[in-house]
């Protein structure tokens, strides 16, 4: 593998007619840029996960509705993902340190705000501001990487991020139970938050030395009729997802999510409005017609999307059908985490005219390890060896699908539209986890949960673990189904060229 290499276009500072030598040696190097997105968007991500583990504690404590945990996971989630677009063209706007600076500082601030909140009201206040500072900071990353690094580096840089953001959701599993358990100093839910305190301070440090910065802002403007119309269709998207499944899908959610369908509608209108009018459009056309980003975008999304809800339905069997503990369930999950980071770091070794249909092969592994632990644990057992190896192969076609795709779908996106493009690539997971958890969490919880299994274990003795276990296996075929939908995405791809579009990026590092 290639040496990551620093993209001279992106000045760490300001030039000058003449630079001493010194001053070129104290150059940030590309891998402290990289080692600081990561940590930031991991310490993001992880938020995201973490919170689900302490909420028994915070209804205790808080004396909290049910309404109100909702609402305090889920604040952050709606915020975050309302806001990805917007924050990339900000960044482009305003310079794409400049707004991961102001991100990263707002979620570390609303952290402390959530470990010191008194109540409730304050906690979900709080949680909302900190997904707006994370989708503030996370769209900057991908336009970072993008302007920063080139060909083979990029790829590499593209597949660590991969990486972190398939492992960011396990660990948060572990890192919450242990937290929580621990009770330090009596504080019980607390630490889930103030950890962010002291990691967010460091890289906000770390950020102000070595993250290049931009010498001049781009022209684009925020085009506010595009963020006001796209604003409000994802909410109407995401809000329903989030909350509709614990209330019992209500009419206000399903209403919702009928008025998403002709407020994505009138987005496309508004934009193509602002583009007639000599506009800049907060997503423009080109971005869109680029057919790697958009058969790219439609795989990971159903990719991540499987990820997701299969791990929330897997967790919940773990938890609630066998008994397991927080920490442990998280960590029967080290499998698939191995899996993720073995692919996600060495796919780019495979010959470059092989790895779009290693893409598609991956799809096909993933779905072969939905299927295997779903048949494995369908007994109600723990699956000993056999499911060490299924989660491995999950895993594996997790980690040779997202990272490849990452770097697919840049592949033909220029730098101008680096910060466009980036906005698309992060809200496309972050919906794809939220249908993910809800469509195929509902399947399982409806069978696990619902009253059919609870009269079938009343007529026929039937132990909670085997019907949950029943429940997972059923919720394994959809999943798979829609990992093979994944590969399907590409097949316009496979049919054109065959493997190209990644090859031509890796050469790009090579010249």
């Amino acid at each position: 593998m290639s040496e990551l290499t620093y993209d001279p276009d992106i000045p760490a500072t300001r030039p000058t007619p003449a630079t001493p030598p010194h001053r070129k040696r104290n150059r940030p190097h590309p891998n402290g840029i990289l080692l600081v997105v990561l940590g930031a968007v991991f310490m993001a991500l992880l938020d995201a996960t973490v919170v689900n583990v302490a909420t028994p504690t915070m209804r205790t404590d808080l004396h909290a509705t049910g309404s109100a945990l909702q609402l305090i996971v889920a604040g952050y989630t709606i915020s975050y993902a309302a806001l990805l677009i917007t924050g990339a063209r900000l960044g482009a706007r305003h310079g794409f340190r400049t707004v991961f600076l102001l991100g990263l500082a707002t979620f570390t601030l609303a952290s402390f705000g959530c470990g010191l909140a008194p109540g409730a009201g304050v906690l979900i206040g709080a949680r909302v501001v900190q997904g707006i500072g994370a989708g503030l900071m996370v769209p900057q990353i991908y336009s970072l990487i993008q302007l920063t690094f080139e060909g083979r580096a990029r790829a590499r840089a593209l597949s660590l991020y991969a990486t972190v953001v398939a492992l960011a959701v396990v660990v948060g599993q572990v890192a919450g139970g242990l937290l929580v358990s621990a009770d330090l100093f009596g504080t019980g839910w607390r630490p889930v938050f103030l950890i962010n305190v002291p990691v967010g301070s460091a890289l906000l440090v770390a950020a102000l030395r070595l993250l290049p910065r931009r010498t001049a802002p781009s022209p684009k403007g925020l085009d506010l009729p595009g963020l006001l119309t796209l604003t409000t269709a994802l909410l109407l998207l995401v809000v329903p997802l989030v909350l509709g499944r614990e209330q019992h899908w209500p009419r206000w959610a399903t209403g919702a999510l009928i008025a998403a369908v002709p407020a994505f509608a009138l987005f496309v209108l508004v934009e193509r409005r602002v583009a007639r009018r000599g506009g800049a459009p907060l997503v423009p056309g080109r971005v869109l017609r680029s057919r790697d980003l958009v058969c790219g975008a439609a795989a990971l999304f159903f990719s991540m999307a499987g990820y997701a809800g299969f791990l929330f339905s897997f967790s919940q069997h773990l938890q609630s059908g066998l008994g397991e503990s927080a920490i442990r369930a998280g960590l029967t999950f080290a499998p698939l985490a191995v899996g993720v980071a073995t692919g996600s770091l060495t796919w780019q070794k495979l010959p470059a005219r092989w790895q779009l249909r290693m893409i598609a092969a991956a799809c096909v592994l993933a779905a072969v390890g939905y299927l295997g632990i779903g048949l494995t644990l369908r007994a109600g057992g723990r699956g000993g060896l056999v499911l060490l190896v299924l989660q491995l192969l999950w895993g594996l076609g997790l980690g040779y699908t997202t990272s490849p795709l990452l770097t697919l779908a840049l592949s033909g996106i220029a730098p101008d539209d680096a910060a466009d493009a980036s906005g698309v690539l992060t809200t496309v997971p972050q919906i794809a986890q939220v249908v993910g958890v809800a469509a195929y969490g509902s399947v399982f919880l409806s069978l696990a949960d619902g009253p059919t299994a609870a009269a079938h274990q009343a007529a026929a003795s039937v132990p909670a673990a085997a019907a949950s276990a029943a429940a997972l296996h059923a919720t394994a075929l959809p999943v798979a189904v829609g990992a093979l939908l994944g590969a399907l995405a590409l097949v316009p791809l496979l049919r054109g060229r065959a493997g190209k579009g990644l090859a031509a990026v890796n050469r790009a590092g090579d010249k």
